[in-house]
């Protein structure tokens, strides 16, 4: 892995921890009202008669996320065609690792919220992982961590944001206008278009998702789902040794790493922490979530990878001990940039969201802590001369894994 691609990762995972701890004490000082009336300050484009007007916190929600979901519909597609999901078995162990990351937490949440069909809603927020603190995180342990562990940890973060598109798409849709959602239809299809006319110019790709993108925003589908169908059609082959797909996903990771997921941090982890207890985090919706992510997750993840490897369906990562296996379980309950994005799909009452994300944050602090020290620990039983070792692979391979 490059000196640049190594600092892009391990900033992109320190930039949404910084963004977060602002936003955490701006809320909770004099400038809290402030901070308060920015995020939901109206911002309206309007073209003659037809205009959107929404809050900032909405724009950064539906706009600037549709960017964040565009990189990863370049980085879904990049990984089936060419990366870790690209065989059957290098994806068997990822695949079911994130199923089980998925099933577990999403149980534990359902049943402590049984017969509530409003907290129901949310059964989709600790089943996430973030791709930017996994990568960052794995960045900041160096060769600590395995390179075909980082490998798994990277294809299995982005089979869970598979997972999330998909929940997404069919349990957080409102009310279907026909008629946008129809002009949205078109609008991929032209995508579709371009890439089998074997367009290779960015320019006509991104004309062409604005216009799907307004058409799904004015539809009642989430219109995130419009930024991965433009990453999943933006071409991958290589024409005269350059690839559209993967100089877009160079181009883009930095701003996203950078400035989208940080803006996204800051706009929605300003939790007021005044009147809010324990007791509180202790009711089914926040406990859900916590138990979810910092207990489900890793328990999900890890009992699906070992039965997978036992039954001999997958091969555990090699180089890795299954101490580093477990810390790289927990380490998926990092829920973070996702879990807070379909807690805004979920709920709208304002002092419930309070609960949900501090209990994400919470979750997803426990879980980097525990994973973190379990690598640790594991690095340190192993041999100076098993750690040299590593460090000299990982240092030719992480360009593969990250």
């Amino acid at each position: 892995m490059s000196e640049d691609s190594s600092k892009t990762d391990l900033i992109g995972g320190i930039a949404p921890g910084a963004a977060t701890l602002s936003a955490l004490l701006i809320a909770n000082s004099s400038l809290g009202p402030s901070y308060d009336a920015l995020v939901h300050a109206t911002a309206e484009i309007r073209i003659g008669s037809v205009g959107l007007s929404k809050s900032l916190e909405h724009w950064i929600n539906d706009g600037l996320m549709a960017i964040f979901f565009f990189l990863v519909g370049l980085e879904i597609k990049r990984e089936v065609i060419l990366g870790a999901l690209a065989s059957r078995r290098d994806a068997a162990l990822p695949v079911i690792g994130a199923l089980g990351g998925f099933l577990i937490p999403a149980a534990i949440y359902g049943a402590l919220n049984w017969g509530d069909a409003h907290a129901l809603g949310g059964f989709a927020i600790p089943t996430a992982t973030d791709i930017a603190f996994v990568i960052g995180i794995c960045a900041l342990l160096g060769s600590i961590v395995p390179p075909a562990l980082k490998i798994f940890l990277l294809a299995l973060a982005i089979i869970d944001d598979l997972l999330a598109i998909i929940v997404i798409a069919l349990f957080y849709t409102d009310d279907l206008s026909i008629l946008s959602l129809s002009l949205g239809g078109l609008g991929v299809a032209a995508l579709i278009a371009l890439n089998v006319a074997n367009v290779r110019i960015l320019s006509p790709y991104v004309i062409v998702g604005l216009f799907t993108w307004v058409c799904v925003l004015k539809s009642g589908v989430h219109a995130t789902l419009a930024g991965v169908a433009l990453g999943f059609a933006v071409p991958l082959s290589s024409h005269e040794g350059k690839s559209l797909l993967l100089q877009t996903e160079h181009a883009l990771k930095p701003w996203v790493s950078y400035a989208i997921v940080p803006i996204f941090a800051f706009a929605n982890a300003g939790v007021p922490l005044t009147g809010m207890s324990p007791a509180s985090l202790l009711s089914p919706i926040p406990l859900g979530i916590i138990l979810g992510l910092f207990v489900g997750k890793q328990l999900g993840v890890f009992a699906a990878m070992f039965g997978a490897i036992k039954a001999q369906v997958a091969a555990r990562p090699t180089g890795a001990s299954m101490i580093q296996v477990y810390g790289a379980s927990a380490l998926t309950g990092v829920g973070f940039t996702m879990s807070l994005f379909i807690g805004t799909l979920a709920f709208e009452e304002e002092s419930l969201m309070m609960q949900i994300r501090l209990a994400i944050l919470i979750a997803s602090a426990l879980s980097g802590i525990l994973a973190m020290a379990l690598l640790l620990i594991a690095s340190r039983r192993k041999s100076p001369m098993a750690i040299k070792k590593s460090a000299a692979f990982g240092d030719s391979s992480r360009s593969a894994a990250l």
